[in-house]
C-alpha cells in the first residue's frame, strides 16, 4: 500500500510538472504572437505614415489634389491594395509546405502593404482622431483578447456565427460600392465593429487550442505567425470601423 501511494504520489508530481511545463510554453507561444502582431502594426503604421508625408511617394499609388486630398488610385495602388488578398489566398492553399521564412516573408509582405491601405485614413482623417481610435482599438483589442484567453467557454459557436456574419458583410460592402447609402453604410460599420469585436475573442482561443495542437518547434513558429496575422487583420478592420464613428475628417 505504502509503495503504491509512493507511486501515485510522483505520478501526480509529474503531471503538476507537466502541465507547468506546458502553461510556460503556451504563455511563451502567446508572447511571441503579441509581438509578431505589434511588429506588424508598426510596419503597416511607418509605410503610412511614410506615404502620407512624402508627396512624390504618395504619387506612386495615389492622385492626389491640392491640399493633401486623395481623389483616386493609380494602377500601383490598386495592386497594392488587392495584393494582401491575394497573398491570403496564396498562404490559405499553400501553408502545409511552407517553411517558417516562407511563411514570416509573406506575413511581413502583407503588414506592408496594408500600410498603403491604412494611409487613405491619414489622408481622409484628422491626426488627433486616428491616433485616439487607434488607442481606443488597443484598449478594446486587449480586452477582448483577455477575454478569449482566460474564458473556459468554448467559443466554436460563436466563431461560426460571426464567420458567417463576415460573409455577409463583404457581400453588403460589395453592393454598397455599386449602390451607396448612407444608412447601409452606418449598418455595416456598426456589424463590423460587432463582428471583428468577436472574433478577437475567437481567433485567441482558437491560437491557444492550436498550440497544443502544433508538433515540433517549426510547427508551433508557423502557428504563431499566422495566428499573429489573424489577430492582426482582426484589429486592423475593428479600427477602420471604428473610424467612421470616432474620426473626424479633414
Amino acid at each position: 500500500m505504502a509503495n503504491e501511494n509512493i507511486k501515485i504520489s510522483s505520478r501526480g508530481g509529474s503531471d503538476t510538472a507537466n502541465q507547468a511545463t506546458f502553461d510556460a510554453g503556451l504563455r511563451a507561444h502567446m508572447v511571441r504572437v503579441y509581438n509578431y502582431m505589434a511588429a506588424g502594426l508598426a510596419l503597416s503604421g511607418a509605410v503610412a505614415y511614410a506615404l502620407f508625408s512624402l508627396p512624390d511617394l504618395a504619387d506612386v499609388f495615389f492622385q492626389v489634389a491640392p491640399g493633401n486630398r486623395v481623389v483616386g488610385l493609380n494602377m500601383l495602388g490598386w495592386v497594392a491594395i488587392f495584393a494582401p488578398l491575394g497573398l491570403l489566398l496564396l498562404t490559405s492553399f499553400r501553408a502545409p509546405q511552407m517553411g517558417v521564412t516562407s511563411v514570416q516573408a509573406v506575413y511581413w509582405a502583407i503588414t506592408a502593404l496594408m500600410g498603403v491601405s491604412l494611409s487613405l485614413l491619414l489622408f481622409t482623417y484628422t491626426g488627433a482622431s486616428v491616433a485616439r481610435t487607434f488607442f481606443v482599438t488597443a484598449a478594446a483589442f486587449g480586452a477582448l483578447s483577455l477575454y478569449g484567453y482566460t474564458t473556459k467557454r468554448d467559443l466554436t459557436a460563436v466563431g461560426k456565427f460571426f464567420f458567417m456574419g463576415l460573409v455577409g458583410l463583404i457581400l453588403a460592402s460589395i453592393v454598397n460600392m455599386i449602390w451607396p447609402s448612407g444608412i447601409v453604410s452606418f449598418v455595416i460599420s456598426a456589424a463590423g465593429v460587432l463582428i471583428f469585436s468577436g472574433l478577437i475573442a475567437f481567433d485567441t482561443q482558437k491560437i491557444k487550442e492550436q498550440y497544443a495542437e502544433a508538433l515540433g518547434n517549426e510547427a508551433a513558429q508557423k502557428v504563431a505567425i499566422f495566428g499573429a496575422l489573424s489577430l492582426y487583420l482582426d484589429f486592423v478592420n475593428l479600427f477602420q470601423f471604428l473610424m467612421s464613428f470616432l474620426g473626424q475628417r479633414r
